[in-house]
Parts: C-alpha cells; structure tokens; sequence
C-alpha cells in the first residue's frame, strides 16, 4: 500500500460512531414516485434503519400511481428510461408497434414491484398522506404537519432528515379563468377537469358524449404538454465542456454550424415521419435545440396523436388561447373571439411546484428554497458557437433565481446535510439520473468525504452560476418553468450532468468506456451504476483507514491511500 500526502478535505467527514448513529435517525421523504422509491431503496440498503415515505396517493407510483392511470394511456420516454438497475424491466407487448414505448399500466406495475421487492417492510409507508406544512424546528428537527386524505384526521411528524420528492409537477396548474368555479359563475353545463383527474373521470367523459344530442359537441383539451426525448448528449452544450469532442463540436464556429444543422434535421425528418403536411399545427413547435418541450412518440402508428390528428379525428386549433367560458353556457371561449362547443373540458395546462403549499416563507427563505434576486455576478459568458442565433429571452429573465446546489440541495442549506430535493432534475433519463442523484443524498446524509462548497456562500455563487447557464442555454425556459424545475434543466444533456455527481462523490465518470472521440457512441446501460453503493463503501473505509493513519502521522503529514 502506497502512501502518498493529502490536503485536508474542504468538508468535515464523519466519524464511524456518529456515522452509526445518523444510520438510526429518522429520515422523511415525501413522495413514493420514482425518486422516492429510489432514494428509499439506496437509503435502505446504506442501512439506514429509521426511513419513511410520506405520499397522499393510495398506491406507490406518484405520477403513475395506479388511481392515476386511464386506458391508452403511454409513455413517452423510450423503454428502460424509468427502470432501476437492481430489477429488470419488461418490454411492452406491443414493443414492434409503438417503437418501445410502455403504457401507464406496465410503468404502474414496476413500480409497484419495485416496491413490493425492495421497500415493503423495510420502510414504513403512510399512503392517502397529504403534507400540509414542513419547517425546522428550535432543536434541529423537521416537523412534517399531514392530514389523511381519507379520515381528515391531522398529524405531527418529526424527522431527523427530509427528502422533497415531490417532483417538479405534481400540483395542477388551472388558470383562474377557466376553473371550475369560473365555469359555474359563467353557468357553463359541461364538465371540467383538469388532466390529471382524466383517470377518475374518463367513463363519465365518455358517457356525456355518447348522450349528447348536439352535432357540433366535442370534448375541447385546452393546453399541449411536453415529454423527453434522448439524443447523444455530446449534441448539446453542458456548463463545462470536458472532452476535445465536446470542445470542437461547441467551441469553435465550424462545430457549432454542424451541431444547429443536425438538430434542424432531427425536427425537420420528425414531421417526414409522421407525414405532417406544410401547413399542419403540429408544426407550430418549439425548437427542439433551444427548449425541453420535446415530444417522443416512438413509432408512427394509427392511433398515435398525429395519426388521429391528420385524419381530422382531432382537430387542432393553433395558435389560440383558451380565454374562459361562453355565456350560451355550453362553450368555450378563444382570444380571436371564436368559441368552441365542448360536452367536457379537460385542462391540459400543466402543473406547477409542490413547493408553495409546503413551505412557508418564513421557511422558504430559512432554507434558501425560494426565487430570490441574483447576489453573484456572472462573469464567464459561455460564448459557445454553437450557441449563436439564440431566440429572443424573456425581459425579466435575469430577475430571478433559486439557488439549489446541482438541483439537490438549497445552497444555503448546504452545510447542514440534513435536506435534500429528489425527481426535481429535468431530464431525459428519469431511472438513471434518479438513482445517481439517490446516492448521492445518502452519501450527504452519511457524511462522506464528498466534493462539495465549503461554506453557504461558496455554494450559492456555484448555484447561481448554473441557474446563468441555464439561461444561456434554454432563452425562453423561464416563460413556463416553474420554481422546481429552477434548479436543473440538463435535458439533453444528461450524461454529463450526471458526472458532475459522480466527481462530487469522488467516483469515476464516463462509465459507458470509450475514448475523447468515441464515448458519445456507447450505450449507457444501468449496469455501469449498480455498483455505485459498494463504490461508496470502498471510498468510505479508505477515507476512514486514511483519518487512523493521520492520527499517527508525523507532524504536519497527511496520506491518503
């Protein structure tokens, strides 16, 4: 074994017997969809003895949650995009005709099974929970106030530790013009909901239809929504650009022309494929280079959204704004004047952040969770090439931020280790980055040798850097984001995002293999993080091992191993 001088790390490491003791401290984590499950599983099997899921659904799943789920309903992302890397998940039946995409029910039932494998019984559970409040208290712990959504019954938890997997949209998001209330006031007959009640309410959509008499009804979805879609990350520009591939195809004037002319190409053959006609609204779509509002619908297939929609069994009225309800109370009401008879309504409109109704002010800005005005001046300008010919930013776009350090940890709250957001990361690979981001809280929580700011103020400067990235990189982005979200657009760019973590855990990066100019071609496979838990407990007893040896080094000696 060769000894070798260290420089003191910038972040105290804990020692075995505190490390003993935080594993029996109680950790809340708020939400049973896929960060929650993922960030319980890894805290589980750090052996952390005292883990509980806070989520007011009545299954496992969040988004998928099996009350959640309506017949036709599909995903988006390309099987395996969702999937962990300690249970394989199934292909879909119909894996040939829908290009691999799964349906709501096959994501429903792995997480389900993930579940029952993994969590049932080694952590404790409280479904058909609704969080009501969190703040920290005067001796350090976290109250959590709930009420059951079933019984009413209200509740105070305490935990040592919280993870906010809530997600980046899990509160419906319905202007106040089109509510329900607002339909009553307009005496609006039809039904109105909100996409995400769809799975309630789809068979008394379907029998208001059947029954109603008028020709010219309809059922009238107001709003277009948004899913991922993977590319080689290489393709679009990260923060820090670490390969020579990524520094010619970003940093100079001829990679940056070859870089718009793929992604031209990529939307261009996307209308090709789904044989969408030159004046068709499907084409009135955001850029797929400068945005994440980026459908992927797998194959083209007969009852896919633009099959239907070119046969006129959909009928898309673009660009046009719902503006409220007609007064002939069976209609709804467009900016041009026009209205739109509608047996039922389904808002379409998005969701926003969970964050609100959580959090007080009080503790929002005590934990540095909120939007505040920049306090760091950003001096690199990233004049990457492939960035010119930006779209116009929104005005105030400059105006705010939210400082979270790598879309985990409110910077202020940095050195504390005792708070941690999950599933609020934008990204292309949900199961992948989930699970990433999932050890690198408990390795935060646990107290491990980890490349972090050394104060408050070291991680807000790097916070606020990264929300200036942001910016340049997606100009428009701040028009619709919501706060949640504010803390990691790194779409396209994954991969790289992802490394970022593994350094920050001092653990190797490009785990796909390859060299400077083939990495960006090999397959990223789960199997190159199913061991990042023995990683970290190797990392861990070399770092304890090396602190033995510096209680016996010589005067002004440190080693590592």
């Amino acid at each position: 074994m060769q000894l070798d001088p260290l420089p003191p790390s910038n972040v105290a490491v804990m020692s075995a017997p505190n490390r003993a003791h935080v594993l029996s401290e109680s950790i809340g984590i708020i939400g049973a969809g896929p960060a929650g499950l993922i960030n319980a599983h890894v805290l589980v099997r750090d052996g952390f003895t005292n883990v509980n899921i806070i989520t007011r659904d009545g299954t496992v799943g969040g988004v998928w949650a099996r009350e959640r789920i309506y017949p036709g309903l599909r995903i988006n992302n390309v099987h395996g995009e969702y999937r962990f890397s300690s249970m394989e998940m199934p292909p879909p039946s119909d894996a040939a005709s829908t290009g691999g995409r799964l349906s709501g029910l096959d994501l429903c039932n792995y997480m389900e099974s993930y579940y029952e494998n993994f969590l049932k019984g080694k952590a404790n559970f409280s479904f058909n929970t609704e969080v009501l409040d969190l703040s920290r208290q005067e001796d350090g712990k976290w109250l959590v106030q709930t009420e059951n959504t079933q019984t009413h019954t209200r509740d105070n938890l305490s935990f040592f530790r919280i993870i906010l997997a809530t997600g980046g949209c899990s509160e419906p998001e319905i202007p106040h013009y089109l509510s329900p209330d607002a339909a009553a006031k307009s005496q609006y007959r039809g039904i109105v909901i909100h996409s995400s009640e769809f799975a309630s309410n789809v068979d008394r959509i379907s029998e208001a239809y059947k029954t109603q008499t008028c020709e010219d009804s309809s059922v009238v979805v107001i709003g277009g929504g948004k899913s991922a879609q993977e590319f080689l990350a290489v393709l679009s520009p990260h923060i820090h650009l670490r390969t020579r591939l990524e520094r010619f195809l970003h940093g100079t004037t001829l990679g940056g022309k070859i870089v718009q002319a793929i992604w031209s190409k990529i939307q261009s053959s996307s209308f090709e494929a789904f044989q969408l006609p030159s004046d068709s609204p499907l084409r009135k779509t955001y850029s797929m280079y400068w945005g994440v509002r980026t459908n992927d619908v797998g194959a083209a297939r007969p009852d896919s959204y633009h099959a239907l929609a070119n046969a006129k069994k959909i009928d898309i009225i673009a660009p046009a704004r719902a503006m409220g309800f007609a007064q002939d109370g069976r209609s709804v009401l467009l900016n041009d004047g026009r209205s739109i008879p509608a047996t039922a309504v389904i808002l379409a409109t998005g969701y926003s952040s969970s964050w609100d109704k959580i959090f007080s002010d009080k503790t929002a800005e005590e934990i540095g969770i909120n939007k505040h005005v920049p306090s760091t001046k950003i001096v690199h300008a990233w004049d990457y090439p492939s960035l010119s010919g930006a779209p116009q930013a929104r005005p105030d776009s400059q105006n705010w931020v939210t400082s979270i350090y790598r879309g985990i940890v409110p910077a202020k709250n940095i050195l504390r280790r005792d708070f941690a957001i999950a599933g609020a990361h934008f990204t292309a690979n949900i199961g992948y980055t989930n699970e990433v981001v999932a050890h690198w809280i408990s390795s935060y929580f646990l107290g491990d040798d980890m490349n972090l700011p050394s104060s408050a103020e070291e991680a807000i400067a790097e916070a606020e850097r990264s929300a200036a990235w942001m910016k340049k990189r997606y100009p428009t982005m701040d028009s619709w984001v919501n706060a949640s979200y504010m803390g990691s657009l790194d779409f396209w760019n994954w991969p790289q995002a992802v490394d970022d973590l593994l350094e920050d855990m001092r653990l190797p990066i490009h785990r796909s293999g390859g060299s400077w100019l083939t990495w960006p071609l090999k397959v990223i496979d789960l199997k190159e993080i199913a061991s990042l838990g023995d990683e970290r407990r190797v990392k861990r007893l070399e770092t304890g091992h090396r602190l033995t040896l510096n209680r016996l080094r010589p005067a002004g000696q440190l080693y590592k191993v």
